[in-house]
Parts: structure tokens; C-alpha cells; sequence
């Protein structure tokens, strides 16, 4: 191939993530992530990233700025050679490698000396006119796709892997022709991402699939062909899928829809399971059992949130009415709309068991990311509920391990609350415990495992200390996290071959805890100030015997996560009221009149008696 750059049209979520394995992956591949941010380019080259992933860290250090051979013993936390066959552990050395992975804003540049050009700029839901709440705001993409097509100087690969309406390929292949200079080709791909905020990297590394769309012409399918060969570094051929262009662009909003699917559905079982004395988690076992179902994704919960699930069902739905299905529409519209009255009757329920007023009540929230292991605040359902709370005005305590504090503020004033009105209701904590002073209730929004007073089995299996930088393998399934470019093959890629991630604008996203994808060594924390600041008393679970000597009678919890322990914290006279689960507050244990004869009565222990367990 001539010299290209894998250009990433988003320095973001997507496009750092991406560019870091690519680069890490094929080590003589020179990767080019540009973004018209220059203070988001500028934090790339620094040690403290825009976004943090499990093992992130670790992974732009080694492409970004190389490493030269030493031993590791000199080496610290760094990736090694995974090559010891002939060396004893003790005397293994690092393989040196050059640095391949670069950030700029010199956008012309990295197009013009690009082979392969990755588009992954934010496709957000448009916010007025046409579509409005639905259909997606394609500007970003435009703006990349001209900008392609202006500095090209040859031709080029140029793949889409932002989120997009089907056939948006064929709408970027005119904008390209249009606005490109004379005999200049272009070939569009379809190369969908499907990453999980916190587990990004381990998604990339271990993909279940890797799509490529093209249209079936010769030039579109060899074209398919090189980025096939790029991912072949690490990816088993047979998760290497080359397919219809529309049906990979397709490919991605019906995943993420059917996802949401599930979840809305497990959330509807969970209401008739709080009405009728039935407890979710076992109902959502015995369906898992049926191979036809499996396990995964039904776990009740307030809500999916994020950026992507609610976003791209609406744009199906959108699409789906734009091609004049209707019923297709309403259908997946009922999906977002059952997740929105799960938040509801969520809020509603901590509402009822606080005698129906909240006004002037202390309520610590417990976690504010939409999910764990991750820093985004976006659509999580912790919004949903604090808005419906502060409405009533009740006096809410915020902690998140990771989330930033301008963050949490950002989206209150997104959801119209903000000013005086806002900070006479809300106070973000710096520790859990500060937030459950004083509280009549805590709300638990997110699956932190810091906040669960289960023993999981990362306590429970005892784990040997692995050597600095090293994954441990009895914990983490994921490849081999090494640096050494001699155990990398890369077969027929010429060794100048340039890959260029065009990122433009894009939202800073921090994630945290990296110790669940490695051993604790992997962590990155270091190059997160706030996780780093916050780390050494978020390490151990969150000890409810102490916020059960500082909260008010009745210690009310509600776990929307169903991450507690019950039996537990009941012995410490906390009364839990958990989502798919009867109520058991206030008047006992009464699903409802036709089930009265269940009812109990749960008497509180004094304080003094709660520090037993």
C-alpha cells in the first residue's frame, strides 16, 4: 500500500479507543487522530487523557510515545515482550518499538497522507426542526466527509463508524465525488463500533464481530479487503464479517435497539413482580435457563441510559416512519417509553415510602453515572430521579467515584434546572459517607461495586500479585496485553502503511476502576486526577455499619440495582426496598390486597445494636 494514516474524524469515546489498539495491534501502522479541539488534542499528548478506560492508559503511552528495549525490572508498570520461552522471568526484557500513534489538528495533513480514513465524529439527536427528539444531526459527519474530500490528494478508503442512519454511505460518497479534486477516487465502508463504555478496550480486544458493509464492485470489496487485514492482527478471521454496506450500517441500530429491548422488557416483568410478591432476579434466572434466551441483559434495573441505546431506538423508529411503517415505529417506541416509566415509577416509589412527601427530606444518591465503570452522566437514570426528587423539593446529597462535578451540573441545566434554584436542593459530596449524613434515605442509581455489601468473587478467589504491567490471566480473559512488535505479525501490510481517525467535535468522558478488567495494576489511575484523588477510599466496599450510625429513622435504602445485600443490612435496621421486589416498608411486607396474608412487620434495632454483623 502507499503511506496512508487511519484518520478518526472523533478524538472521543470511540475514536481514541479505537486508534489506541489499532495502533498497539499492528505495530508498523503509523495512526493519525486528528480533531479541529485543540484542547482535546492537547490533553491526548499529555499524561492526563480526555476520556479514561480500563487499561487505556497504558495502551496510549506505549503507541504514542514508544519504548525503547530495557529490562523490566527498569521498566515499572509498562507492557512487555510476551516472548520468554528462552529467558528466566527474572531477566525478561522489553522490545523496543517506535511510537505509531499520534494526535493533531492538522487535518489536511493527516487526509492527505491517509490511506484509510476512520469517520467517527457524534451523531446526536437533532434538537429542532424536521425529526426533532429522533432523527439524527448528520452535520459533523458532513463536515468531516467534506473536509476528506477537500485535502485528499489521492485516493482513499474512507470508513464510516459513527452511528448512522442506513444508506448514509451513499450519501457521503456523493458529498466526497462533489467536492473532491479532479480523478481523486474515494470508496466508502461500513465498519459499525460496538464498544460498552468501561470495557472498551476489552471490547476491541476481544471483539464478538467485526462488521465491514461494501458494495459488492471490485474496488469496494479489495478496499474491504485492506481494513479486514488491518483487524486481522488480533481478530480470528471467522469474527471478521464483510457484508452488505446497508446492512452493516443497519447492523448497528438494531443491536443497540434489541439490547434495549431486553432490558425494557426484564424492567416490565419487574413492575408485575413488585405487585405480585414474585422476585425478579429469580424470575430473570429461571428465563435465562432457556438456551433460546440466555442470561445476558436481564437484569432489572431503573432504566438503560447513556448516549447510544435511547438515541439510536428513536432513530429506528424514526426511520422505520420515514419509509411508512408505522406500527414498526410505535413498536420500538414502546421501548423507550417503558424505560421512561420505569425511572418514573421508580422516583414514585421512594416518594410513597417516604410518607408521600419529600419536601425538606436529606436524600443521599448514591452513584450518578449512567452505568458503573464509566464517568458519563449522559441519560443516566440518576437525572431522572433527582429532577423528579428536587421537584418535590427534597434536599439531595450526590457521591459518584468518577463522575466530574462540572459534568452532574452540566446535564441539571440541561433538564432546566439550574441557578439558585438548583443549589439550594443539590450539594455533591466527596464521600459517600458526607452524602448519608443526616439522610432520611439513600438511593442507590448505579452498580458501583463500591457500594454493594456483597462479596464478589474477586474478594472471594484469592489472586497471586502479577509483575508490573502484567495482566492476570485468572481474571481477566481478554488478549495479551503486550507491547512487543516482534510477536506481531502483520503478513502483507507494507511497513509504511498510515492510518488517520478523524475526531471532531466530541464529549469528554471519564471512566473509572480499572481493576475489573486487570489485577490492579493496570489501572491508569494516575492520569485521572479526580478517580486518583478519590481512589484510595473507594478501593474497599462502602462499610454500612458506619452510615447506619449518621442516617435518620427509619434507614430507608432503595437499590435500584439490586447490587445489596438485604439480610445484611436489615441486621444493621436499614429497610430495603429494592427494584423487582416487593415493598417492604411502612405497613410490612404487602404486595397488595390480594396478597395480604403475606404481610409482616420488620421491627428496627436501636443503634447500638446494628454493629453485629
Amino acid at each position: 500500500m502507499n503511506p496512508s494514516a487511519d484518520d478518526d474524524e472523533s478524538a472521543g469515546y470511540v475514536g481514541g479507543p479505537t486508534s489506541a489498539i489499532i495502533a498497539y495491534k499492528n505495530p508498523s501502522i503509523s495512526v493519525t487522530v486528528v480533531d479541529v479541539d485543540a484542547e482535546r488534542i492537547d490533553a491526548w499528548n499529555s499524561s492526563s487523557l480526555p476520556i479514561y478506560e480500563p487499561g487505556l492508559a497504558d495502551i496510549v503511552s506505549i503507541t504514542r510515545d514508544g519504548i525503547s528495549q530495557l529490562n523490566k525490572e527498569n521498566h515499572g508498570r509498562h507492557a512487555y515482550s510476551d516472548d520468554t520461552t528462552n529467558e528466566s522471568k527474572d531477566s525478561r526484557t522489553i522490545s523496543g518499538r517506535r511510537a505509531n500513534l499520534f494526535f493533531s489538528t492538522n487535518v489536511d495533513k493527516a487526509v492527505a497522507e491517509a490511506d484509510i480514513i476512520f469517520v467517527t465524529v457524534n451523531t446526536p439527536v437533532k434538537s429542532h426542526g424536521i425529526g426533532s427528539g429522533e432523527a439524527l444531526d448528520m452535520t459533523f459527519v458532513e463536515a468531516a466527509t467534506k473536509s476528506i474530500a477537500l485535502a485528499a490528494k489521492g485516493d482513499k478508503i474512507v470508513v464510516e463508524k459513527s452511528t448512522v442512519p442506513c444508506r448514509t454511505a451513499e450519501w457521503m460518497r456523493d458529498i466526497l465525488e462533489a467536492n473532491a479534486s479532479s480523478g481523486v477516487r474515494f470508496t466508502v465502508l461500513s465498519n459499525p463500533e460496538f464498544l460498552a463504555e468501561g470495557s472498551a478496550v476489552m471490547d476491541l480486544l476481544c471483539p464478538d464481530r467485526v462488521l465491514i458493509g461494501s458494495l459488492p464492485d471490485l474496488e469496494s470489496s479489495e478496499a474491504a479487503a485492506s481494513l479486514a487485514e488491518i483487524y486481522a492482527a488480533w481478530v480470528p478471521a471467522d469474527r471478521i464479517i464483510t457484508m452488505n454496506l446497508w446492512s452493516a450500517e443497519l447492523s448497528k441500530l438494531a443491536a443497540n435497539a434489541l439490547l434495549a429491548q431486553r432490558i425494557s422488557s426484564i424492567n416490565s416483568i419487574s413492575a408485575i413482580c413488585e405487585a405480585t410478591g414474585a422476585d425478579v432476579d429469580e424470575v430473570a434466572y429461571a428465563c435465562g435457563l432457556d438456551t433460546r434466551i440466555g442470561p445476558r441483559m436481564l437484569k432489572a434495573g431503573p432504566g438503560f441510559g447513556g448516549s447510544c441505546l435511547k438515541k439510536d431506538i428513536l432513530n429506528l423508529a424514526y426511520l422505520a416512519e420515514s419509509l411508512h411503517l408505522p406500527q414498526v415505529a410505535t413498536y420500538w417506541r414502546s421501548v423507550v417509553e417503558m424505560n421512561e416509566f420505569q425511572i418514573d415509577r421508580f422516583a414514585q416509589r421512594i416518594i410513597t415510602c417516604l410518607s408521600n412527601t419529600v419536601r425538606k427530606k436529606k436524600i443521599a444518591i448514591l452513584g450518578f453515572t449512567y452505568k458503573e465503570d464509566t464517568g458519563d452522566v449522559r441519560e443516566s437514570a440518576a437525572i431522572k430521579l433527582a429532577t423528579t426528587l428536587i421537584a418535590e423539593e427534597a434536599q439531595l446529597l450526590v457521591f459518584d467515584p468518577v463522575a466530574q462535578d462540572d459534568q452532574i451540573w452540566k446535564q441539571f441545566a440541561e433538564s432546566g434546572f439550574g441557578g439558585d434554584r438548583l443549589g439550594k436542593h443539590l450539594t455533591i459530596c466527596r464521600t459517600a459517607y458526607d452524602a448519608c449524613v443526616g439522610a432520611h434515605a439513600v438511593v442507590i442509581p448505579t452498580a458501583w461495586d463500591y457500594f454493594s455489601n456483597k462479596i464478589s468473587l474477586a474478594q472471594s478467589t484469592p489472586v497471586s500479585t502479577p509483575i508490573p504491567g502484567e495482566l492476570d490471566p485468572d481474571r481477566v480473559a481478554v488478549a495479551q496485553l503486550t507491547s512487543s512488535a516482534s510477536s506481531l505479525s502483520i503478513k502483507s501490510l507494507n511497513d509504511k502503511m498510515r492510518v488517520a481517525i478523524f475526531a471532531g467535535p466530541s464529549s469528554a468522558i471519564v471512566a473509572a476502576d480499572a481493576e475489573r478488567l486487570v489485577s490492579g495494576t493496570l489501572t491508569g489511575h494516575e492520569n485521572n486526577p479526580q478517580v486518583a484523588q478519590r481512589e484510595g477510599e473507594e478501593r474497599q466496599h462502602l462499610d454500612w455499619a458506619s452510615i447506619a450510625e449518621v442516617m435518620q429513622d427509619p434507614m430507608l435504602v432503595f437499590d435500584s440495582r439490586n447490587i445489596l445485600d438485604v439480610d445484611k443490612l436489615e441486621k444493621l435496621g436499614f429497610q430495603v426496598e429494592s427494584i423487582g421486589k416487593p415493598s417492604l416498608t411502612a405497613r410490612g411486607y404487602q404486595a397488595s390486597n390480594v396478597f395480604s396474608g403475606l404481610s409482616r412487620v420488620r421491627a428496627t434495632p436501636p443503634k447500638s445494636d446494628r454493629l453485629g454483623l
